[in-house]
């Protein structure tokens, strides 16, 4: 069932919305040559203390999931495409790096996931970010009350595969609101026209992850948690937590 949320409550979500921004801010700004991926999550950590925030992530086990998560970010590198757990791997030059991170405040729920590269960066590496936060960007605008789900899907699969990227089958954005996890499912490729009609008052974690191999293909990491690409090749993830409003969608994640 999708819960339709009033105003107050989509402020209130954009507060909790807020605390991911700085925390996202906060982790890349931490990031750099030397770091580990332990260090950026007690980055994340320390600004949900400050905020008196609680983690969605932290402890969280869905039914695939052979362990809770042991974080309070996603920390993915290179070719991990999402749900890397944070270890004491020290980011190298030139790594890729996606973190997704949430935060729980006042019993409202925001998500949000940011890549970006370490050190020097790659063209294709630049060029993989650049189209995800394009991809997330076609979404958002498509995120519109008349409009579907499908139109969602649609806008963001467009932007990927005329970019000649994959797109891990499977896996996609989310309703969001009390918990990180509600109805409906959003997909990152559709068909225009078709799914839930958009309405005020839903809101939704907007999220296309983009292989840069071409293919769709991955594999669940030993770790049970982290998705990897089977070609190898590398990944990127863009993520906000979206609004739908009567005015236009509404970024509640904004940075």
């Amino acid at each position: 069932m999708v819960e339709l949320k009033t105003d107050t409550s989509v402020d209130a979500m954009y507060e909790a919305g807020q605390v991911v921004a700085r925390a996202l801010t906060a982790v890349q700004e931490a990031a750099g040559v030397g770091v580990s991926l332990l260090e950026l999550d007690e980055v994340a950590h320390q600004v949900l203390r400050d905020a008196g925030a609680g983690s969605p992530f932290l402890g969280y086990r869905p039914s695939f999931a052979p362990v809770p998560f042991p974080a309070v970010i996603c920390a993915s590198v290179n070719d991990a495409i999402v749900h890397g757990i944070p270890t004491g791997y020290r980011l190298r030059d030139g790594d890729l790096v996606s973190i997704d991170f949430g935060a729980e405040l006042g019993g409202w729920v925001g998500d949000s996931a940011i890549s970006f590269v370490v050190g020097t960066p790659r063209p294709a590496d630049l060029h993989l970010v650049e189209t995800a936060e394009r991809a997330l960007a076609a979404g958002i605008e498509a995120a519109v009350v008349g409009n579907r789900i499908g139109d969602i899907a649609h806008a963001i699969g467009t932007v990927c595969r005329e970019a000649g990227y994959g797109i891990p089958d499977g896996f996609g954005g989310h309703g969001i609101g009390r918990r990180m996890h509600e109805d409906p499912p959003v997909p990152n490729e559709g068909r225009p026209g078709r799914g839930l009609p958009l309405r005020h008052g839903m809101a939704l974690a907007i999220e296309p992850m983009l292989i840069a191999g071409g293919t769709d293909e991955y594999h669940a990491a030993a770790d049970g948690w982290t998705l990897r690409t089977n070609d190898g090749t590398r990944a990127a993830h863009a993520e906000h937590t979206v609004a739908i409003t009567d005015a236009g969608p509404r970024i509640l994640t904004a940075r």
